[in-house]
């Protein structure tokens, strides 16, 4: 760290003394991110309050830039971490740092870095806050453009494994990796004009991890390759990218031999006030990770992008859908229509409605003879799906602008969900499928320019685990500054009667410039808090919560 620093701060002195004759000037920015949590043990709702009572998440990051060098850091403090946070958050220190240089053509990055390869699912180094998730990469990255319309990538180091006493862990494989785009459009002066939009690309990543295992004979170096191709024609589109992943006995799949793959295919078409789309997702033994023997949300290399509409509603979040990297077949259609304004439904201003219908399967494994001679445990093969459901979302929205003031929306939702595959409760009445139906009514109200009141009536119906519950959202706000919210979630349908609980939690906040506060009290139900498809459970808590935000 102390030679990375000095690094940095010789390099910067070095670029400011040029730059001052070019009348080059330096900027900083960078944000800031605080969490604080009072925690009280409430018997009611099985919340247990932290040894320490008080708990604390934040982070700091300032870049540095000069022409086109760059340098920055990040501070993370975990005191200890947040409710439901991962327990390898813990301590204080820096994070993330980089140093970067770039140009027109090339860009050059030691240290950490983020970077993604395609749609992600051969390659993608990201951050999550919200779930507790960064698998920053720390080594070297390069990033090329010969000409216009060509783009190379390279990458070369480690993952971030976990922050314990405020030190970042690094994962013990090294993940090595080529990626290149080519836009037709701009390297052909023929099509330069053309309707015809054709982009093409293709990755190779492989990782590098000695084996660890005395009875199990395990590759020191597993490969990853695929291709992706994007066209479109005037108001239709389609995109697609196939990944075939060598054999990779790991802890996740149980040490088979098994070769694995991802595919993703988009097809759609958009014009005004109408668009469609339609997926599908083939995976099979695609737990692709820097650590064979790591389990959880660590260390992916990849990443499985999810087949379903991210729902934000509070009732919607109860039964999560979570992406299956060991194997899945997935379809979502997406349908946007916009009925004319000035029509009998449509109205004054026109109404909208959104039609989203989500699914997921288990895929075939076709039976092998040969697994006590080769490991191989079963040969899957692309979009062959089987009858074994994981997981049904069916969702429709209609929203509509009653008059200046007034804005109503209007929403269902169908779901099935797979509770043996991602067990999210304990129910004895719920261990397999667990269906429900959800309405929710949203509205909002324009008092005046600045004044606003928005709420939410929420309702979701089931016969298995805890039954029926109900959310009742009052939001006041006053732009550009402050807003006042009172949300009650309500647990009515509950068998148990001493266990038909409000969880009732108010809060308010307020907004100077680039820095906003937001206070909260009450309780918050045990969940599933998913993100992209990724998830972690989040325990119940009771207590007060403040967030402070900052940019500079």
């Amino acid at each position: 760290m102390k030679e990375l620093l000095s690094t940095i701060v010789f390099v910067s002195f070095s670029i400011v003394g040029t730059a001052q004759l070019k009348n080059i000037r330096p900027s900083v920015t960078g944000n800031i991110e605080t969490t604080f949590q009072y925690l009280t043990t409430d018997s009611t709702i099985s919340a247990v309050a932290p040894e320490q009572i008080g708990v604390l998440n934040s982070y700091s990051n300032i870049n540095y830039a000069l022409g086109g060098f760059k340098a920055g850091m990040r501070f993370e403090s975990y005191l200890p971490a947040i409710n439901g946070y991962p327990a390898f958050y813990s301590g204080t220190g820096i994070g993330y740092k980089y140093v970067e240089y770039s140009n027109d053509v090339l860009s050059v990055t030691g240290g950490n870095f983020y970077e993604q390869f395609g749609s992600g699912m051969i390659f993608r180094s990201y951050e999550a806050r919200g779930i507790g998730l960064d698998n920053a990469m720390e080594g070297a990255r390069l990033l090329f453009t010969p000409r216009k319309g060509v783009h190379l990538k390279g990458i070369f180091g480690r993952q971030r494994y976990n922050f314990i006493d405020g030190k970042v862990n690094l994962s013990e494989g090294i993940v090595r990796g080529l990626d290149g785009d080519v836009n037709l459009n701009e390297v052909f002066d023929s099509l330069s004009n053309s309707k015809l939009k054709i982009k093409i690309g293709g990755s190779f990543v492989s990782k590098y991890q000695a084996s660890n295992n005395d009875s199990l004979v395990i590759p020191n170096n597993v490969g990853s390759y695929g291709g992706r191709i994007d066209v479109r024609y005037d108001r239709f589109y389609i995109n697609a990218e196939y990944v075939h992943k060598d054999n990779d006995p790991s802890q996740m799949n149980n040490y088979v031999y098994n070769s694995g793959h991802s595919a993703l295919v988009n097809l759609g078409y958009s014009q005004k006030g109408f668009a469609v789309l339609l997926s599908g997702k083939s995976i099979d033994n695609f737990d692709f990770r820097s650590d064979r023997t790591v389990e959880g949300n660590q260390l992916f290399i990849g990443y499985t992008p999810a087949l379903t509409k991210n729902h934000t509603y509070n009732l919607t979040t109860l039964y999560p859908y979570a992406s299956v990297p060991l194997g899945e077949i997935a379809y979502q259609l997406d349908v946007l229509y916009k009925i004319p304004k000035k029509t009998v439904l449509g109205g004054k201003y026109g109404t909208s409605v959104n039609l989203n219908v989500a699914t997921s399967f288990k895929p075939i494994q076709h039976s092998t003879t040969n697994f006590s001679k080769d490991r191989v445990s079963y040969e899957g093969r692309p979009f062959d799906k089987s009858d074994s459901l994981y997981h049904f979302d069916f969702n429709i929205e209609i929203k509509r602008k009653i008059n200046k003031k007034l804005k109503l929306s209007l929403s269902y939702f169908h779901f099935k969900f797979n509770n043996k595959l991602n067990n999210v409760t304990k129910s004895a009445d719920a261990q397999y499928y667990i269906k429900s139906d959800i309405f929710v009514l949203e509205g909002l109200y324009k008092i005046n320019r600045k004044h606003s009141v928005r709420a939410e009536l929420q309702g979701l119906f089931t016969k298995v685990d805890k039954q029926n519950w109900g959310t009742l959202l009052i939001e006041y706000n006053i732009s550009p500054k402050w807003f006042f919210a009172v949300m009650d979630q309500y647990n009515f349908g509950n068998s148990v009667e001493s266990q038909r609980i409000h969880y009732l939690l108010g809060s308010f906040g307020y907004t100077a410039g680039a820095s906003r506060f937001m206070f909260s009290y009450g309780k918050q139900r045990e969940g599933i808090l998913c993100i992209g498809g990724v998830c972690r459970p989040v325990p119940a808590s009771n207590g007060l919560t403040f967030t402070f935000t900052s940019s500079f």
